[in-house]
């Protein structure tokens, strides 16, 4: 990897952010792993379009509850009542962040989307947790830029960049995939009632999930480096947050919002396996597209995010860029289609987070009944898992992951988890091979 050094001496002050850039990164991947490595205490590694971003330290908090938000600040915690807009809540809390040009990192568990659109009682444990960094550092193929809090930390910043850089990479061993049947049973049931629920119109679609727990000592790190070299991911993140941690390829966007108001979704739903054989692959993809249960599915999702943004957005403005195209993500294919518009007056980032989240592709249509549903029908709590990984920037634009394709650890325990989109044509057995084939996107990684 080529060392990075210092382009020009470029330290400055804005507002309360002191900045330099270094010669771009030879394998970002590479350098953003071991800074991650190396790194101790709450941080959120972030990629997005070919940019690595990796924050740590926390120099403004904000934790949300079903009914209160925690806000850390340089005078420490104060609690503050949550009221009927949780998110707008939340984003005047972060307007009242002291550091100018501030990003905010952390996550948004499904949770969240009880409280929004549910049943608060199911509303449980932490929503969201953001951090405003105390470092940042953003790496693509042309540049490094570091920033940090303190001045005095700018050259330990920019010597912790070069160490990784001159870092040899640390041996790790593959761990055996876990048992892809675990819960097989419990799963298939839980379909056999979907489907019955469905029929009986409850709801039009529920996404269903298991999880399979993980034995022996995973090292996240290098799980998320062997991982990303194999998947080709929307977004991509690891993260220690909260006691939480997380490594993941998520495979579309909850919600993108730019400085502008510009706001899009991207919607996948209907599966088929990839193979590594162009072949299986391009046969498997066709019959994708042809197969009326797939499309049904994704045109439902469509039709709802169409919906939702249209409560959002300046009349007229909703369009759908992409149709039914398919992406290739990881172990998968998926019918994918992209939505937009331009946000009305007096909407924001949050607004738009509010109503599109959970992704209907990880909840169902309608969102309140297939959360409700979800909550009734799994044996397992979801956390993070179908939630987001986040970025909200002072200029009001917003990046959220879906999160899928993951690997979870807390509390000593580690896990993977896996859903599929139960509608009125769904089988048991089919939906059950569907989460087996996305558990290898990231079952095939693990290291010791």
């Amino acid at each position: 990897m080529e060392r990075p050094g210092l382009l020009e001496d470029d330290r400055k002050l804005t507002s309360l952010y002191y900045s330099g850039r270094l010669v771009g990164a030879g394998d970002p991947l590479r350098l953003a792993t071991e800074l991650a490595r190396a790194t101790s205490g709450p941080y959120v590694l972030y990629e997005n379009n070919g940019t690595w971003s990796l924050a740590s330290g926390s120099a403004y908090e904000l934790v949300l509850y079903a009914d209160t938000l925690r806000v850390r600040d340089a005078d420490g915690w104060s609690t503050r009542s949550v009221g009927a807009d949780p998110l707008q809540t939340v984003a005047d809390a972060f307007s009242r962040c002291p550091i100018g040009g501030a990003r905010a990192y952390g996550w948004a568990g499904f949770g969240l989307g009880h409280l929004l659109h549910g049943d608060p009682a199911a509303a449980r444990g932490p929503l969201l947790h953001l951090v405003v960094p105390t470092r940042e550092v953003r790496i693509s193929l042309d540049a490094i830029d570091v920033r940090t809090v303190d001045a005095a930390d700018l050259l330990l910043l920019t010597s912790a960049v070069d160490a990784a850089a001159r870092a040899v990479p640390s041996a790790a061993t593959p761990l055996p995939p876990p048992d892809p049947e675990h819960d097989a049973d419990f799963y298939r049931k839980a379909v056999t009632s979907a489907v019955e629920e469905i029929r009986a119109r409850r709801y039009q679609k529920v996404i269903l999930s298991r999880l399979v727990p993980v034995d022996g000592d995973v090292d996240l790190v290098a799980t998320y480096e062997a991982g990303r070299r194999a998947n080709t991911p929307a977004r991509s993140y690891l993260l220690d947050l909260g006691g939480l941690r997380c490594a993941g390829f998520s495979p579309e966007t909850v919600v993108e919002v730019t400085a502008a108001g510009r706001v899009s979704t991207q919607p996948l739903a209907g599966t088929r396996a990839r193979h590594g054989d162009p072949l299986l692959d391009t046969a498997l993809r066709t019959e994708l597209q042809a197969d009326a249960k797939e499309v049904f599915e994704h045109a439902i999702s469509v039709k709802l995010a169409f919906g939702e943004l249209a409560s959002l957005a300046v009349p007229g403005t909703v369009q759908v860029d992409d149709f039914m195209d398919v992406k290739e993500r990881g172990s998968v294919q998926h019918l994918a289609s992209r939505l937009s518009a331009t946000l009305n007056s007096g909407r924001n980032a949050w607004d738009a987070l509010a109503v599109l989240f959970p992704a209907i592709t990880a909840s169902g249509v309608p969102k309140a009944a297939a959360c409700e549903a979800i909550e009734r029908l799994e044996n397992a709590p979801r956390g993070l898992y179908s939630g987001a990984v986040l970025t909200v920037d002072a200029d009001g634009s917003m990046d959220a992951a879906l999160v899928l394709r993951s690997v979870f650890q807390q509390e000593g325990r580690t896990w993977l988890r896996a859903g599929a989109g139960v509608v009125e044509q769904s089988t048991p057995e089919r939906e059950l091979e569907e989460t087996a084939e996305k558990l290898r996107s990231i079952s095939r990684y693990l290291h010791r």
